[in-house]
């Protein structure tokens, strides 16, 4: 199973890229709202490195390989998420995916049907699926910013769970302290959050409702 990998970008085409690696070609499909954003992410050096979903798509004749590619663990985390919905395959999410994460997330939790049945190949029977399936279960996709500088501040005890989240918010490029601050607000205004799944979907909503 390969779960990631790193090269030059050879050639970009319609939801994939040609990646090279030491004179092997790889074809990766990527969603429109990640492609967008990878040139951003090319080091000095001219590599990029995609977190990846792999599987075998299966036609009558041969079973293929294919990889799906993401700039991070909590996009490809979503996008393992959507295709639970059914009727939804890699194939149809990676189409589907070309609006934000966050902005479809956002309809999902509010159950936005005319905006998820703009989504490519999401008619309005999918959108209604979709919100069935994960309205109220992926509030911390939500959270995902494109590009946030990071800063190194002084060490905060958590709890297990809490630190779980702490390490989510910081894969979506928030600020350590803001991070923490996001958390602590979270836990004031419920006492009662005991799982990370509970504490990131609290700070979803609350920024919801900031920038409502």
């Amino acid at each position: 199973m390969i779960s990631r990998i790193k090269g030059k970008i050879f050639k970009k085409e319609e939801n994939a890229i040609i990646l090279e690696m030491q004179g092997i070609y790889y074809e990766v499909i990527v969603p429109d709202s990640v492609l967008q954003r990878i040139d951003n992410q090319v080091d000095e050096q001219g590599y990029i490195s995609l977190i990846t979903y792999h599987y075998i798509q299966n036609d009558p004749s041969r079973g293929m390989p294919v990889l799906v590619g993401f700039l991070n663990e909590i996009e490809r985390d979503f996008f393992q998420q959507f295709i639970k919905v059914s009727g939804i395959g890699p194939r149809a999410a990676v189409r589907a995916l070309d609006k934000p994460i966050s902005d479809i997330v956002s309809a999902i939790d509010s159950g936005d049907l005319n905006f998820l049945k703009t989504l490519p190949g999401i008619g309005m029977q999918r959108a209604k699926e979709i919100v069935a399936k994960l309205q109220g279960k992926v509030g911390k996709f939500g959270l995902i910013q494109d590009k946030v500088s990071g800063d190194v501040v002084t060490k905060k005890e958590v709890s297990d769970f809490q630190d779980e989240v702490l390490s989510v918010l910081l894969q979506l490029q928030y600020k350590k302290q803001e991070a923490l601050d996001m958390i602590q607000k979270a836990l004031d205004r419920s006492e009662n959050i005991n799982t990370a799944e509970e504490l990131l979907n609290e700070i979803y909503k609350q920024r919801v409702r900031d920038n409502g």
